[in-house]
């Protein structure tokens, strides 16, 4: 119960942040989002099936990925997402990675 309140009051506070901020966060970086988001959101889902954090990894290193860094990128979203206790659906995941990664992408404007 007590991690919905910080997630709630998360959202509230970034939903507060974007609209009081006049500025977007650029195309590439909502893009940058968008695929990190979609990685917490696989990972969540694994997590919930009982994949082992070795076999989340082991699917990444067979995935091509168009970027160098993204694997390994793929990789620490992945661990993180694992030690999380959160056993939130993946699209809750998926909405507050890219919530929290654009108001990031923001503040570092």
């Amino acid at each position: 119960m007590r991690i919905f309140g910080l997630i709630a009051a998360t959202l509230v506070l970034v939903n507060v942040s974007l609209t009081a901020q006049a500025k977007e966060p650029s195309m590439n970086g909502r893009a940058i989002c968008a695929w990190g988001s979609g990685i917490a959101a696989g990972a969540q889902e694994s997590k919930l099936a009982g994949v082992t954090l070795y076999g989340a990894r082991k699917k990444l290193q067979t995935r091509k990925f168009t970027q160098p860094w993204m694997r390994m990128t793929a990789m620490g979203i992945t661990e993180q997402t694992y030690k999380s206790a959160s056993r939130l659906k993946p699209a809750g995941i998926k909405q507050t990675y890219l919530e929290q990664c654009i108001n990031h992408e923001l503040a570092r404007k």
